[in-house]
């Protein structure tokens, strides 16, 4: 145990020293913030203005202009639960309406010269569209047909949706006018209600905060996914870096295979733990600050961010870190170049991605099947329980069990490697094959 704590010290003191070590536990806050931020900021920003003619051939719809009008430009948060109407459109951007009444007039026969606007070369710059929406002259009588929005690129959805929305809202309003109701009973009857999402537990307590939940699951996953890739690369950078320069043969003299891999892989985790705790430390300080703007933008993660999420949080980390770093340190005791060991453990940690790809119906079904199969599978363990427990209350006997299919795990993957890193430490030329391995693991 002293030479097992005498590398970890090593390991510990190298590491926290780097000028990289300290850069990265102070950005990294602010560049995972900023991959989260600025897309949302992007969308709600980056559509822009959009010039759009609409060609009205029912004449009756001169009201979609004021509708859209009023629209926001996109200011509210993208995850803002939606409310009364033109506040809910999202990061839409601004729509620049120019009503065209086609009234009386077969609007197919009158769309060409609006068409020829969304050229750019042939079209001043005053006078260009982004769009054109045709609205046919039976959009009354005939509840079958259907509006047409022309655009120079393909997918430009959010723009379409949000003049659908208007255009139809605005057809439901003149539909229920022209049936003899007042204007103030169509807005009551129109008017959207939004939905608050509650969680009710198995003692019955609610909370809320479904969007908090989805974002606050993203953070997590991120925190215990990366910092256990980037320090798992630095271990098997390590064990082969020893094994080249040959100064392992030394080490191993004067201790075990075992105490010297786990010195290497707890002195790590150590790292990670100090990362974390910096990070959580910063966190708090903004806490306050954050929770009351979540607020106003309709999220509520005070009952998400509890005291026991925080403890459950340290626990699963240290069990990512410790599996995903022990497969690190497997592959770097099989193999004698970096190289090598990305081309051996690139397919394995696509294999451990799997939660980070199956986040959705994780998160939307955590009692799922699915879910509580991949919570109880050791290398998934980690991240997936950690999500049910954020989301939901899985059973205690499932979390016992994770945990103890967790620690079984990574004691296995200790022993292993320590196995094959002893066998194969003289050994040179080509990486050994399976058959050779596992005559590794029987012998050693």
């Amino acid at each position: 145990m002293r030479k097992l704590w005498a590398v970890l010290k090593r390991e510990y003191r190298e590491t926290v020293r780097k000028p990289s070590f300290l850069v990265m536990t102070v950005l990294a806050p602010f560049l995972m913030a900023a991959l989260m931020v600025v897309p949302a900021l992007l969308a709600v920003k980056g559509m822009g203005e959009r010039r759009v003619a609409i060609l009205d051939g029912t004449g009756r719809l001169g009201s979609v202009v004021a509708a859209l009008e009023k629209e926001s430009p996109g200011g509210r948060s993208p995850f803002a639960r939606g409310g009364r109407e033109g506040r809910g459109g999202g990061p839409t951007g601004k729509i620049l309406p120019e009503h065209v009444n086609l009234f009386g007039v077969d609007p197919k026969n009158a769309v060409g010269p609006y068409l020829a606007r969304l050229s750019k070369e042939a079209t001043p710059e005053e006078q260009l569209l982004d769009g054109v929406l045709l609205i046919p002259a039976d959009a009354f009588e005939r509840p079958v047909t259907s509006l047409t929005y022309f655009s120079r690129s393909a997918v430009d959805l959010l723009a379409q949706e949000k003049l659908g929305r208007v255009v139809n809202r605005a057809l439901q309003r003149e539909r229920l006018a022209a049936r003899g109701l007042a204007p103030s009973e169509v807005e009551l009857l129109l008017a959207p209600l939004p939905v608050r999402t509650v969680q009710v537990t198995k003692s019955g307590q609610e909370r809320t905060g479904g969007e908090g939940s989805f974002l606050v699951a993203m953070v997590f996953m991120a925190l215990l996914f990366i910092p256990s890739l980037v320090y798992g690369q630095e271990v098997m950078r390590g064990v082969i870096q020893e094994k080249t320069d040959r100064v392992v043969e030394i080490l191993v003299s004067s201790m075990t295979p075992m105490e010297l891999l786990s010195g290497k892989i707890l002195g790590m985790a150590a790292v990670g733990l100090t990362q974390m705790a910096v990070w959580m430390t910063m966190g708090g300080f903004l806490l306050g600050s954050g929770l009351s703007q979540a607020q106003t933008a309709g999220l509520d993660l005070s009952t998400i961010l509890r005291p026991s999420v925080a403890v459950w949080f340290v626990v699963f980390f240290l069990l990512s870190y410790l599996v995903t770093v022990g497969a690190y340190a497997a592959g770097g005791s099989i193999v004698s170049s970096e190289k090598e060991a990305q081309q051996v453990l690139t397919p394995v940690m696509i294999v451990f991605m799997v939660p980070w790809f199956l986040m959705m119906p994780i998160l939307t079904n955590p009692d799922s099947t699915l879910s509580v199969v991949l919570s109880l599978v050791p290398i998934y363990t980690p991240m997936t329980m950690f999500i049910r427990i954020l989301v939901s209350e899985p059973p205690a006997w499932q979390v016992a069990l994770s945990l103890v299919l967790s620690v079984a795990t990574i004691a296995f993957l200790l022993k292993a490697t320590a196995k094959i890193f002893r066998a194969g430490l003289l050994a040179t030329g080509k990486r050994p094959t399976i058959p050779e391995l596992w005559h590794w693991l029987k012998a050693a």
